[in-house]
């Protein structure tokens, strides 16, 4: 098999290894960060540009570009080698940044997140496919870890993170401080990392990268489409799902015909490949997509400050990494990943049931609880799609199957997000009674919250947490349909050190 003529490590030295990889876990950190340290910031923001009703495109904007070119940049690395693509991703995201920190309105704010977002979705690829590089299968399952922490760390310290540098030096401060970090980032990999040249000739799909990249934002487009044109089913909204599955169709064909395809369609014949790209899509959903749901959820039910909610936020952090480094540790260990998964899914099945049982007078400490919960969840199953499918493809196609799994959550999670925003709405937009000192129960901010008398505030607390029980039920099914996914992914055992470091290819094998 091809897979079976693993190269050697990229990088021979522990401690270089080691230092590389901070590097890299730094630049993810940022990438993923962006995602959630805007959720406290928003309503500060929405203040300053006004727009409420773009409110939900500062998020969508950003994971809407970067789920569009994930599929490349795999590609690219794959191709070129992943030192430069890396660096060229790191340097986008760093300028995007800087611009979202001068910008001027809303909509030079979305643009430059627009641009960010086509840098950060490099970074979250490329981290990926440099670690496949660096270590074997096994080790690398203890690595992921590692990588996932990060990931989740930055999903649960955003929301705090956000919320301190916007009351202490403005929300301006959240993206300017990526700037150096960008910078010494960039630094860091441009001496230390080796750059190893692929032995193919490149050729890329410019058509098939298209064509994806229009499909993916056609759903999410179709989905926002209650936010963008009023109503859930309307001209607009078909018009768009027609293209998108004209693109989706193309993009079949294409794929079929291109010599060096974005995504290599026999990944599919294997359901190993399919089954956890249907893990990676629902994990994305209930993991990534909630984060900003959950801060705007405790701002509003439960009356907590944005500090004091985004310190909730800590529960589930503590949640994820003992999920994830126990689950990295074992896999490593055993080299088997399904029961994790199945774990996983079912954690989050049952604290989302919970949750749309809370009404908004419920303790605190309980809804700590839940989260916790939620977070041991998804940490159980963090790195599962991305190991399961690095084992599964062929050593060539490393790149393109993990930027596969990398695309697959991030549009999971934009979908969702738009899903859970139009539940919340409709839930918002039944109220028909009028709250005293509340003109619009939307464009309330936590500090316009805090100021209302006691009654008007329980009854707004009422209201939100009305609305929020179908998303919680919603996110709910999801997890179960991860569940049955998992469920089916056959019993698969990861290879030794040993077994993978077959004897160096000769140069005939090494030139195809």
């Amino acid at each position: 098999m091809d897979m079976q003529l693993a190269p050697a490590p990229l990088v021979t030295d522990p401690r270089r290894r080691l230092i590389l990889f901070f590097f890299l876990m730094t630049a993810m950190f940022m990438a993923t960060l962006d995602n959630q340290i805007v959720s406290t910031a928003l309503p500060t923001i929405v203040g300053e540009f006004g727009h409420l009703e773009r409110f939900g495109w500062i998020g969508s904007a950003y994971l809407l570009s970067l789920s569009a070119v994930m599929p490349l940049y795999g590609k690219l690395g794959d191709l070129f080698g992943r030192k430069y693509v890396m660096m060229t991703a790191i340097m986008i995201f760093t300028v995007g940044s800087a611009v979202c920190g001068l910008a001027v309105s809303m909509n030079t704010l979305i643009a430059a997140r627009v641009l960010q977002g086509l840098g950060g979705g490099g970074i979250m690829v490329s981290i990926f496919a440099v670690n496949a590089d660096l270590f074997e299968p096994r080790e690398r399952a203890r690595y992921q870890s590692y990588s996932s922490l990060v990931l989740m760390a930055s999903g649960a310290i955003g929301p705090v993170l956000g919320g301190t540098m916007s009351d202490l030096f403005g929300w301006r401060s959240i993206f300017l401080v990526n700037v150096p970090i960008g910078v010494l980032v960039l630094t860091g990999l441009a001496f230390m990392l080796p750059y190893r040249k692929p032995h193919r000739r490149p050729r890329i799909d410019y058509a098939g990268a298209l064509l994806l990249a229009l499909t993916t934002t056609s759903i999410v487009l179709a989905t926002d489409s209650s936010e963008l044109f009023g109503a859930l089913v309307s001209p607009q909204s078909i018009a768009i799902v027609a293209f998108g599955v004209v693109c989706a169709v193309t993009w079949v064909f294409v794929e079929r015909r291109a010599p060096e395809p974005i995504v290599p369609l026999e990944l599919f014949r294997n359901s190993t490949f399919s089954l956890l790209l249907l893990i990676s899509i629902m994990g994305g959903a209930i993991a990534i997509g909630m984060v900003n749901y959950l801060a705007l959820f405790l701002q509003t039910t439960t009356g907590l400050s944005p500090s004091a909610a985004g310190l909730l936020f800590i529960l589930l952090t503590g949640g994820l990494v003992c999920g994830s480094l126990s689950a990295g540790r074992i896999i490593s260990k055993t080299g088997r990943y399904k029961p994790f998964a199945i774990a996983s899914l079912s954690c989050s099945a049952i604290a989302f049931a919970l949750m749309s049982q809370i009404h908004a007078g419920t303790p605190i400490v309980f809804i700590g609880a839940i989260m916790m919960l939620h977070g041991i969840g998804i940490g159980l199953a963090q790195q599962v799609p991305v190991i399961g499918v690095q084992n599964a493809a062929p050593a060539r196609d490393v790149g393109a199957a993990t930027g596969s799994v990398t695309l697959s959550r991030m549009g999971g999670a934009s979908i969702a997000i738009s899903i859970y925003g139009a539940i919340v709405a409709s839930g918002l937009g039944k109220v028909g009674v009028s709250i005293p000192g509340v003109a619009d129960i939307e464009q309330l901010t936590p500090k316009m919250m805090a100021s209302l008398p006691e009654a008007s505030r329980q009854a707004v607390a009422d209201i939100y947490a009305a609305a929020f029980s179908p998303l919680f039920m919603t996110a709910c099914a999801i997890a179960l349909i991860g569940l049955t996914a998992a469920i089916m992914l056959k019993p698969v055992q990861l290879p030794r050190a040993g077994e993978v470091k077959m004897p160096q290819p000769t140069t005939a094998e090494a030139a195809e």
